[in-house]
């Protein structure tokens, strides 16, 4: 066997060497016939399809075709643990119309085509992420083998960029997995792990990746130069599918089916989805020539719209994020091990983090032996699931939850780099866990406060080391939702700042430097949301109406629903903090305070503004609005505002304080503005987020709009000072 090491050091058998020195393909000739194709991308980590490589890629497979002496062809990667990513979506920002994007697309159809048609076998040896661009490339090959590298994943994630794939995806993976896997894997972008990629027929073969070239040699020399006896992989078909996926009367019920679960998770407000539907269709009921066409023609239009052009320039944003250190200079400290102080769901989730991704040793304390129990069974129902889904190994399981250790006690604390409190919103218990950390942690610790509203320069006020001292603020659930607020307050030293940006990076998080002030940006900018979304409510608009307008407008859940999710007594205890620091624009309706009274705290209690349990105590599976809370706060449901009406007054407030924590300089810039909206509180991406949206909006609009309020409703309403001089001069946030 020739390993891939061995292959890039025989340099006599590379062919044209010289001219292939600054090429990204490059053709090495095996003795047994059969050459290695291998992709490399120059000053590149990760190898991506570029639109230039069209001309490399013509010339190479004009060699192979005129090489009599090559029985077969191995395409693989120089990079290490990644096969290919995708293509480069930096390409289509010079599309000026849709026919341009379009015939992108048709030149990469062509490319892969004529690897499809190349005579001898082809055999795409994958080795970490092939994605997007990356999998169509695979599957234009005839069959593909991976390795069981825990970072091999395959998948089309192009609609989570507001696009399809637009290179012949859409065709060549129904015909490999069958139609209703093709349409699960692109409509959710998801990624399939080694096994399942097996499983499915996408791969005919898993094997360990040191003899992942020998294998995929093997099966090509298997074919004798043909490519029309390679193997094949044999996925499972069930009955039911053969029945559904068989015949006309089966497949259009699939394509119904699918419209309709597309249309009720999105609300109408992507595009891409709905195309990428009419692509495969296309291609099933007419023809393979009309559903490439289809396809083309369809990711020529879908990059042009707003909703591609604001879901790529998230994408850009979060990308540039990654690469940003917290203070420009300031080298983070490493982090081995973290102390957490506080069990329950948050601790838990912050350990899961920290130990599984961040891979450092993690000890949590807690006043009880409970707190501990419930923290560790947190990360231990996470990885079973993974266990159970044959995702993970028992034997990984076991290894990452040995990472994690309790204690009722400050035992283990000494030597810990970090600590990480999550305990409740007190200023004076925080305050203690500051002193406790001074007393039994190094000099060097950093105390990181997971607060979500109360100032960190206060917490730190009597510290000994304040310069230790920040805020490090995950959202719920923390193994989910990928945003994390960093906290500095005036003392916070600058390397403080750039190791916890560090930390949340490795915990997986995007973060986003934040001021110190009440509330910081996130729930700063969702509070006075929420308190318009309860006034609303209290002038007799139903729970339901209400909330089904925010979710259609683009928020994965409406004002009432997260209020019950994040616990009605939290959003209590936020609301005073944020009113004395910030004026009475935050004060919540008094009126609330009944729902405290009646032990009405939220889903955590099973009692809220919807229904969890029936009268009966058994678990209910609707949503259901509990319609006793209308008589419990004097509500009498008259529901004669708009739906437009009830979006604006909710989401006008959010962008009117978003403007304001960005002047005021919480924020470093209207990106990390528009990011944290997003990743933490669902702000809609397809509008990309606050600042975007008011630049869309225009800044004379949303002036105007908030005056009139202001005058019929009250001073909430008022436009802050930046957003009139923005309208005044017609400037945007983004040029």
């Amino acid at each position: 066997m020739t390993s891939l090491t061995d292959n890039n050091q025989a340099n006599d058998k590379q062919i044209n060497q010289e001219s292939n020195n600054m090429s990204t393909f490059t053709l090495i000739r095996q003795d047994n016939g059969i050459a290695h194709l291998v992709m490399d991308v120059i000053g590149e980590s990760m190898n991506t399809l570029k639109a230039e490589f069209s001309e490399q890629i013509d010339e190479i497979l004009t060699e192979i075709r005129n090489d009599s002496t090559i029985k077969g062809v191995v395409l693989l990667s120089g990079k290490a643990d990644s096969f290919v990513a995708g293509a480069d979506i930096n390409m289509l920002a010079s599309c000026k119309s849709a026919d341009e994007a379009t015939a992108l697309s048709q030149k990469g159809q062509m490319i892969f085509d004529q690897i499809e048609s190349l005579a001898i076998p082809v055999i795409a040896a994958i080795n970490g992420a092939c994605l997007g661009g990356g999998l169509e490339l695979a599957m234009a090959c005839h069959a593909r083998i991976c390795s069981d590298n825990g970072k091999t994943a395959l998948g089309l994630p192009e609609v989570q960029l507001g696009l399809l794939p637009g290179s012949g995806g859409t065709q060549r993976l129904p015909k490999l997995v069958g139609i209703q896997k093709a349409l699960d894997m692109m409509l959710t972008g998801k990624q399939l792990r080694a096994k399942q990629a097996l499983k499915m027929g996408l791969v005919v073969d898993v094997v360990p990746n040191s003899i992942l070239v020998s294998a995929a040699e093997n099966l090509a020399l298997s074919a004798q130069g043909k490519a029309s006896k390679v193997k094949q992989s044999q996925r499972k078909i069930s009955m039911l599918d053969k029945a559904l996926e068989g015949n006309p009367i089966g497949r259009n019920i699939i394509f119904k089916q699918a419209t309709k679960s597309v249309l009720a998770k999105t609300k109408g407000n992507y595009p891409s989805p709905l195309k990428i539907i009419d692509c495969v269709r296309v291609g099933i009921e007419k023809s393979s020539s009309r559903g490439y066409q289809t396809e083309a023609e369809h990711f020529g239009e879908l990059v042009m719209t707003p909703e591609s052009a604001q879901l790529r320039q998230i994408f850009f944003a979060t990308t540039d994020m990654k690469k940003e250190q917290g203070i420009a200079g300031v080298d983070a400290a490493a982090i081995n091990s973290v102390g957490i102080l506080g069990g329950g769901l948050m601790g838990g989730g912050i350990a899961f983090v920290s130990a599984t991704k961040a891979n450092v040793d993690v000890r949590i304390k807690d006043i009880a032996p409970q707190g501990i129990s419930h923290a560790m069974k947190y990360g231990y129902d996470l990885l079973n699931k993974k266990v159970k889904r044959r995702f993970m190994l028992k034997s990984e399981m076991q290894k990452q939850l040995a990472m994690i250790t309790g204690c009722v006690d400050y035992s283990g604390f000494k030597n810990v780099d970090m600590v990480i409190e999550a305990v409740f919103e007190d200023l004076s218990l925080k305050q203690k866990m500051v002193a406790d950390m001074e007393n039994y942690c190094s000099e060097q610790t950093i105390f990181a406060s997971n607060t979500s509203s109360l100032p960190i320069g206060k917490i730190a006020e009597q510290a000994l080391r304040p310069e230790n001292v920040i805020g490090l603020h995950y959202f719920s659930p923390v193994d989910k939702m990928p945003l994390a607020e960093i906290i500095a307050h005036p003392k916070t030293s600058e390397q403080t700042i750039s190791t916890t940006v560090a930390f949340a990076k490795k915990q997986g998080k995007t973060p986003i430097v934040v001021q110190d002030k009440a509330g910081f940006y996130v729930n700063r900018i969702l509070a006075p949301y929420m308190n318009e979304a309860a006034l609303i409510l209290l002038e007799g608009e139903s729970i339901g109406k209400l909330d089904k307008a925010l979710v259609n407008f683009g928020f994965p859940v409406g004002p009432m629903q997260l209020l019950d999710e994040v616990g009605i007594d939290v959003g209590a205890k936020i609301g005073p903090i944020l009113q004395a620091e910030l004026g009475d624009r935050f004060a919540p309706p008094e009126a609330f305070n009944k729902l405290i009274s009646d032990k009405r705290l939220g889903k955590k209690v099973q009692k809220g503004f919807y229904l969890y349990k029936d009268k009966k105590g058994k678990k209910v599976t609707k949503k259901l609005v509990d319609e006793s809370i209308y008589s419990l706060l004097n509500i009498r449901v008259k529901d004669q505002k708009t739906n437009a009406e009830l979006v604006q007054r909710c989401v006008y407030m959010m962008l009117n304080e978003a403007a304001r924590c960005l002047d005021e300089g919480i924020i470093r810039n209207a990106r990390d503005g528009d990011i944290g909206a997003i990743f933490g509180i669902g702000f809609p991406p397809f509008l990309g987020g606050p600042f975007h949206y008011m630049d869309t909006l225009g800044a004379k609009a949303l002036v105007t709009k908030l005056n009139q309020w202001s005058n019929e409703l009250g001073e909430r309403f008022k436009p802050c000072q930046a957003l009139i001089n923005m309208a005044e001069s017609g400037d945007k946030y983004y040029q």
